[in-house]
């Protein structure tokens, strides 16, 4: 069995790659930093007796993808799951204050990203009649909350796109999941910030966040369960946490 990460450097992807490789799946790790991949690979061939494959990719490009799958199909065969983690945030201002830069970089890649690599693997999964595709969206797609109106259109896109696809594919044994987590403590918000780590630390001041490795675990959950069961939707929060944005800090 094995898995395909995207953005598989850092975060949830990371997390996910560390836990599927400690549950014996081979990992497929992509992501746009070659170096970061070869210390992600050399770290989990150190702890694990799995192997280890790695591509560059960005998911905005489109001929990258196809290059990339091609390569993925004709090397290693057709990934058991794919988990479609790249993503960002960037910003939490007014929408007419919204960068137009970042406006299109959220676009490109949370949305265009996720659907043109699915869609590149997919008649793969469909001649194979089998295979897991795991979407991550996020509470933000579900409960949109002040200055974050693109990210949470894209979030939300990631959801609708995943129960399409989901009712495109019910004769077939391929499995659609959405994980969409609420406050989780990785570089996102340091990638939001563009860079200012003091003001990504602030976001998670107060409260017990949830950890990279709580929806890896929630991730590998959905992933292994009886061919009759497939969840299509998990959504994970904090437990100090309310709705999206809406969570109780300690003072």
């Amino acid at each position: 069995m094995n898995v395909f990460i995207t953005g598989a450097t850092s975060g949830i992807g990371l997390a996910a790659a560390n836990v599927f490789a400690q549950k014996g799946y081979d990992v497929i790790l992509t992501g746009r930093n070659e170096v970061k991949l070869e210390k992600v690979k050399m770290e989990i061939t150190e702890k694990y007796p799995v192997k280890v494959f790695t591509y560059i990719l960005d998911v905005t490009n489109k001929e990258n993808i196809s290059s990339v799958v091609a390569a993925c199909v004709k090397e290693i065969g057709t990934p058991d799951v794919l988990i479609n983690n790249a993503g960002l945030a960037r910003g939490l201002s007014s929408y007419d204050q919204n960068d137009e830069a970042d406006i299109s970089e959220m676009i490109e890649t949370n949305i265009k990203g996720v659907f043109f690599l699915t869609r590149a693997f997919l008649p793969y999964f469909v001649k194979r009649n089998s295979g897991h595709i795991v979407n991550m969206g996020s509470t933000a797609g579900l409960y949109a909350y002040a200055g974050a109106a693109i990210y949470c259109a894209t979030k939300a896109a990631v959801k609708t796109f995943s129960d399409g696809l989901r009712i495109d594919l019910m004769e077939s044994d391929i499995k659609v999941t959405t994980i969409q987590p609420g406050i989780v403590e990785t570089p996102f918000s340091e990638t939001r910030f563009h860079g200012d780590k003091k003001r990504a630390a602030a976001v998670y001041e107060g409260i017990d966040a949830l950890q990279a490795g709580d929806i890896a675990e929630a991730i590998f959950f959905a992933v292994n369960q009886p061919k009759r069961v497939q969840i299509s939707d998990m959504v994970i929060m904090a437990n100090q946490q309310g709705t999206g944005f809406l969570v109780s800090k300690k003072k």
